[in-house]
């Protein structure tokens, strides 16, 4: 008796569903990602073959820019720290700052001071739109009679105590040498000996030596 054979019938599948959900995952990634906010210092980093990835967390800032201005800031999610270091600022330098010029720095993300401590008061009065386009005179360093950047980092030591204090120095490419020398004086001055430098990183050279032993290891140089 011959085989019947069942025709056969092409298989439809509803992808309605389907589509809605990757719409909705979409929609939820695109309302929960917190973005990085644009830098407002620009600095162009020198670069390094390291690959080493800088915290982001329990960080106190060093910026050098290329004029040899020095900025000092906290990381974003640091708010008690930045209030304690702002406070104690305050109060040592009897600047008579109001809460809400205070505020303005602890409260504020990408907040960071960038003007000596005769000028801080009004510095902090302005909102980060006021500031854009003006020319501000960074911490005074240079000067070691009046290294500015002294009290700020004792401020910060005592407001990270008990806690691991990341330091971190981002310094342009063509900042000088005296801005720089200011800032490791400022460091020890606080026995703060161990600190990082941010640099952009790029790949090993072919033919140096790190790039052999990396072939030799079997690991990548930095891309």
């Amino acid at each position: 008796m011959p085989r019947v054979k069942l025709p056969r019938k092409s298989t439809n599948i509803d992808m309605t569903a389907m589509c809605d959900v990757a719409f909705l995952l979409l929609s939820f990634f695109i309302l929960a990602t917190k973005f990085k906010p644009p830098e407002n210092l620009k600095v162009d980093t020198p670069e390094s073959v390291s690959n080493k990835i800088a915290p982001e967390k329990d960080v106190v800032m060093i910026t050098i820019d290329k004029e040899g201005r020095v900025f000092f800031s906290v990381s974003d999610n640091n708010v008690e720290q930045k209030k304690d270091i702002i406070q104690a600022i305050n109060t040592q330098k009897s600047l008579g700052l109001s809460d809400a010029e205070m505020a303005n720095f602890y409260k504020n993300a990408s907040a960071y001071i960038a003007v000596p401590f005769s000028q801080l008061k009004s510095f902090l009065q302005k909102s980060a739109e006021e500031l854009k386009g003006v020319n501000l005179p960074g911490i005074p360093v240079k000067d070691s009679t009046n290294n500015e950047l002294v009290d700020w980092m004792r401020a910060a030591v005592g407001a990270f105590q008990g806690t691991r204090m990341n330091i971190l120095v981002k310094g342009d490419n063509e900042s000088k040498y005296p801005s720089f020398q200011g800032v490791i004086m400022a460091f020890k001055k606080n026995d703060q000996m161990k600190f990082q430098m941010i640099t952009n990183p790029v790949a090993v050279p072919a033919g140096t030596e790190l790039y052999r032993l990396n072939q030799a290891s079997g690991t990548r140089g930095a891309e």
